[in-house]
């Protein structure tokens, strides 16, 4: 299969003019967020692209490889989807504060918003409350916007701006609020979860439903329907106390072991970061990533292997809190641009 170019291709000297003040920034927010973790004792890691497991969450999807040996044994290697297994391993190795600019790899998603490949940015901080992430991701908002010149974001008809604190809005007082369901009524103590029971209030409140749809497929679908459109508007919003069952990697909160500690990031309706209280229990943890193969499995037809060193290395890990910000889309914002692309300097070709 050949591989099409752009109709205006990005390296046409025209195109790269218009495209070069979006990308000259970019480098000026880079620095000025390596210079920001560094002057916070962080760490900068670069964790290995090529892991034996990309990740093991329902719908992220890989692009797979082979490893070929000396001898000619071969075994299948993936590019990871992001850096999270090797940076926590690294804190099971004994760092304290790290972060990565890490380039990762994400199939099956090209868009305004979305990139096959693109930069994540990730960070850790072991023994501290994931509260503190969320203070790290509104200076981050307010570092970009002041190294871009920008005062507000503005982003298909919304405008954040990026200096004011952002909203904390938990999931269940955003289902209450934007489309009328009480979300936990359908979440029992031990995590599981009422289809039905959710089915129906999703119903009444006027959202389609599929016969063959899960509980996480309805949840997602009152998600981006009825509550990620209004995020962000004026100031940025912190979405906290995910669900257990839509958070793969966070522990419960201790509060209300209902709800995790995970929350996301958006301006302007973009999510811009996702980030935990991390759990620490790898048989657990095992627990919940074969459920999520088991589901991608029933969905797609298809499962990734598990990362036995990682399950492994979670039995040395201290506690920590972790978040990972698309730099990208932050650049997006900053400086004004409308795709993804136009802040990627060599941006993939599109399949037919």
């Amino acid at each position: 299969m050949v591989l099409n170019p752009s109709p205006s291709p990005w390296w046409r000297p025209d195109i790269h003019q218009d495209r070069r003040p979006f990308l000259i920034a970019r480098n000026r927010i880079t620095r000025a967020v390596r210079a920001w973790f560094e002057d916070r004792d962080f760490i900068e890691v670069e964790a290995a692209a090529l892991q034996v497991s990309p990740g093991n969450e329902a719908h992220l999807h890989a692009f797979a490889t082979e490893a070929i040996g000396p001898d000619g044994a071969r075994g299948p290697l993936y590019l990871h989807t992001s850096p999270e297994f090797a940076c926590k391993k690294l804190l099971a190795a004994g760092e304290r504060r790290i972060f990565d600019l890490a380039r990762v790899w994400r199939n099956r998603e090209r868009g305004p918003l979305h990139h096959p490949e693109f930069t994540l940015l990730e960070w850790y901080r072991a023994d501290e409350p994931y509260e503190t992430l969320m203070e790290d991701c509104a200076a981050l908002l307010a570092l970009a916007a002041e190294t871009a010149g920008c005062e507000r974001f503005s982003f298909r008809g919304m405008t954040t701006d990026p200096f004011a604190e952002p909203r904390r809005v938990t999931l269940a007082e955003a289902f209450d609020g934007y489309a009328g369901i009480d979300l936990l009524a359908t979440v029992q103590a031990d995590g599981a979860t009422d289809r039905e029971g959710l089915a129906s209030a999703v119903k009444g409140a006027g959202i389609r439903v599929a016969q063959d749809d899960t509980w996480a497929d309805v949840f997602s679908r009152v998600l981006v329907e009825r509550i990620e459109p209004r995020l962000g508007d004026g100031r940025a919003t912190i979405l906290c106390e995910y669900p257990i069952a839509e958070a793969a990697l966070a522990r419960p909160k201790p509060s209300d072991p209902r709800v995790a500690e995970r929350f996301e990031l958006y301006a302007c309706g973009v999510e811009l970061a996702n980030a935990f209280g991390e759990l620490t229990d790898p048989a657990e943890q095992r627990r919940r990533f074969t459920a999520e193969m088991d589901e991608m499995e029933r969905v797609y037809g298809q499962r990734y292997p598990l990362d036995e060193a990682f399950l492994s290395a979670l039995e040395l890990m201290p506690a920590a809190s972790g978040s990972a910000l698309g730099l990208d889309r932050l650049v997006m914002l900053a400086t004004g641009a409308n795709r993804i692309d136009q802040v990627i300097w060599t941006p993939v070709a599109q399949i037919p």
